[in-house]
């Protein structure tokens, strides 16, 4: 499914101070009386880097392969824009991961042969698995040869651009392709939590999972399906050069290739057609925030046939040649960019870990690594021979308004939406894999549920804290180059629909939304200060029951999933007489254990009030509402709770009265006496589980609200029907 966002109107900005400011809203960044006797200028070229000597050793594999067959040329392609007073270099290689020793040389030598001061220029690699290896990597060595050549080839890629400067025009748009990139990591069952190469049970969350696995429950984190274009043509409108950006890791191609990357670009320069005499049009595929995504949709079995990447280029270049004919073109725009590094602990290695690590590698008595233990026993050693200290080189860039980041790690798909929504600039979007490579930065969160992106290596080495660092400094030089501060999700950009309106008209004493890209803290929107906190394995901002929040069709609201974890707070004075609202989806099978999972618990002791999901038995499925020491006289629903369905449900209790609403039905889907008194000192609320952390929920859950007083039928019935008039609006559009 393709949607288009709607393009933004320019607006002028204004000088002060011989500084220019650009409006949040500024799509292209034009400034009075800015472009009077200025001219843009733009030139793109690619220079081949195949290798010259053969066999390589191929990069992107965890253990060492080698080729001496070319199914297609290797290129370096640079697009170099100069708007009078800076002049940008972006560079995007046909490589897997490219060490900030081959790009540093290679800006240098740049930077002599044409006067682009080296933090003017951005590098990066693409991420095809089919190129050349440049430096030692998991199983495999690389091409020290190959490496040594290849800085002065990217070199001659900027300099042939500049030669071919001239005249241009500039535009861009982004285009939604929900279908060709998915969430390439899951989230495993409690019950099959597996083992990492270091011995250890902690993998709750793995990538690749397989079609329609039954031992995963779901995708660990969102998708960004973003295909952002960057169009440059000549001053007379004929096509010069294209940038774009696509959150895919790679398809799979035969090495050497430069995978579906470099056939984008050749596919769409057919398109493009005739230059007529001048420079051969250039496309560019840069890598986006892709270290969870792939191709591959794992909830739909497997298909018949493997994707071809040659195909899935031509289907991009397709979208991508239809978006261009809609952009809107400037003659010119300014520019700016900034540079800065950060300083990243590599998380520690223990002894006990490096002795063991050691003993391996002395069983392998000198030969290749054969297993994965193998692999990382290596990785330790050669990461503790490592300085503790990586410096990053981190970019921001403002073509008129267009906003860029670019980061030398492996970026998840959330931390790519968080950029966007923070930047002041929009739209923007991420370059990864650029001026260097440091491995995957999972945000901590993830590191909680373990798997291969965490897996200490030279791929994946930094401290549990890198990704919320480098995203702040990354959204602090985009505030910079905009000069203008960040954007706050939480306003104009959150509307809120028909449903939490409705909620909120209610009064209660706390709303977790749920929309925060990361933990601890889950924000309570009744305005009461009472925010909760999320307590162990959580993935933040999936999809949620899409009603609830869509003020306009273009929103996907969000939801975490629990995978182990929960949702605590502290509410006084709730007494006996109290309610709770959510949207739930269950995501673990019911035969899996005795209870489902626990969605509410109220209060610390064997008394507590707790609502689950009922396990394995003649019962299971059903909601069930206890409070009783051991259980004992437990209610029971009568509906069964599909896998992976959404559903909104109102516990409320008045005095020992229990009553749970499903689904705004009048009649109680659960109605009955309580075994106990809720404890007098009760002021723990849990969501997702119950105080003892016993068979948490494993699943999403949305939009929680508490209130300090019964609802009524009437009340919860007409919150859900506000969920379905938010359906219905968004099925008309």
């Amino acid at each position: 499914m393709m949607r288009k966002v709607g393009f933004m109107r320019a607006r002028r900005g204004v000088i002060r101070g011989g500084v220019v400011l650009f409006g949040l809203c500024c799509l292209w960044g034009e400034v009075v009386g800015a472009d009077e006797g200025r001219v843009f200028r733009a030139g793109a070229a690619a220079v081949d880097i195949t290798p010259q000597e053969f066999p390589v050793r191929v990069s992107g594999s965890f253990f060492e392969r080698a080729t001496s067959e070319v199914k297609d040329r290797l290129h370096a392609r640079c697009l170099v824009l100069d708007d009078g007073r800076e002049r940008l270099a972006i560079v995007v290689i046909d490589n897997c991961v490219t060490p900030r020793e081959v790009f540093d040389p290679a800006k240098q030598m740049a930077s002599e042969a044409t006067g682009i001061a080296m933090d003017r220029m951005l590098m990066s690699a693409n991420h095809t698995h089919s190129g050349p290896a440049l430096d030692g990597l998991l199983g495999s060595n690389g091409n020290p040869q190959y490496r040594a050549w290849l800085p002065g080839r990217i070199a001659e890629a900027v300099k042939a651009a500049v030669a071919n400067l001239a005249p241009a025009r500039i535009g861009w748009t982004v285009i939604q392709d929900t279908e060709r990139t998915h969430c390439r990591r899951w989230i495993r069952r409690p019950d099959r939590i597996d083992t990492d190469p270091f011995g250890y049970r902690t993998v709750r969350a793995m990538m690749h999972p397989g079609y329609r696995n039954p031992a995963y429950l779901g995708p660990a984190g969102p998708v960004d399906p973003d295909l952002s274009i960057l169009s440059v043509q000549t001053a007379e409108g004929q096509p010069l050069g294209l940038l774009a950006n696509y959150s895919m890791h790679y398809v799979g191609a035969p090495p050497l290739s430069a995978d579906y990357f470099g056939a984008f670009g050749d596919a769409l320069a057919r398109r493009m057609g005739d230059t007529g005499g001048r420079p051969a049009f250039v496309g560019i595929m840069s890598q986006g925030t892709s270290g969870d995504l792939h191709w591959m949709d794992y909830s739909q079995p497997k298909p018949a046939e493997r994707r071809n990447h040659l195909e899935y280029a031509e289907d991009i270049a397709n979208e991508v040649f239809e978006a261009c004919k809609k952009i809107e073109y400037r003659d010119w725009v300014p520019m700016r960019m900034r540079e800065e590094t950060l300083s990243l602990g590599i998380r520690p290695i223990t002894d006990e870990e490096l002795e063991k690590a050691r003993e391996t590698v002395a069983k392998m008595e000198g030969r290749k690594p054969e297993t994965l233990p193998e692999v990382y026993a290596m990785g330790l050693l050669e990461l503790r021979g490592r300085p503790p200290v990586r410096e990053l080189k981190l970019q921001a860039l403002n073509i008129g308004g267009l906003g860029i980041a670019a980061i030398p790690c492996e970026v998840f798909g959330i931390t790519g939406l968080k950029i966007k929504a923070y930047s002041p600039l929009k739209p923007t979007f991420t370059i990864e894999l650029a001026n260097g490579y440091d491995g995957y930065i999972p945000p901590p969160a993830q590191h909680v549920l373990g798997g291969y992106t965490t897996w200490r290596a030279l791929s994946a080495c930094l401290e549990v804290e890198a990704e919320p660092r480098i995203a702040e400094q990354v959204i602090s030089l985009l505030e910079k180059v905009a000069d203008q501060p960040r954007r706050v999700p939480a306003g104009d950009d959150f509307p809120l629909g028909a449903y939490p309106r409705a909620v909120l008209a209610s009064k209660p004493v706390a709303y977790w939304r749920l929309n925060e890209f990361a933990g601890p803290r889950a924000a309570d929107a009744s305005g009461n200060g009472h925010d909760a906190a999320y307590d162990g394995g959580i993935a933040f901002y999936l999809e949620g029951p899409g009603p609830v929040d869509l003020a306009d069709a273009k929103r996907v609201n969000r939801a975490p999933q629990c995978a182990g974890g929960r949702l605590k707070a502290s509410l006084k004075g709730l007494s006996d007489r109290y309610s709770v609202e959510m949207w739930f989806a269950n995501y673990l099978p019911t035969d899996v254990r005795e209870v489902t999972g626990y969605l509410l618990g109220l209060g610390g002791g064997g008394a507590c009030d707790q609502l689950g999901i009922g396990g394995q038995g003649p019962k299971a499925g059903r909601l069930f509402f206890a409070n009783g020491s051991g259980g004992e006289g437990a209610l029971f629903g009568a509906t069964e709770i599909g896998l992976r369905a959404w559903n909104h449900l109102a516990m409320v209790r008045e005095g020992r009265r229990v009553q749970v609403y499903l689904n705004g039905k009048a009649a109680a889907e659960i109605s009955g006496e309580a075994q106990a008194p809720v404890p007098a000192d009760s002021t723990e609320v849990f969501v997702g589980g119950r105080h003892d952390g016993a068979a948490t929920f494993e699943g999403r859950v949305d939009e929680v609200a508490v209130y300090d007083r019964p609802l009524s039928a009437e009340e919860v019935a007409r919150h859900y029907a506000a969920a379905g008039e938010a359906d219905k609006q968004l099925s008309q559009r």
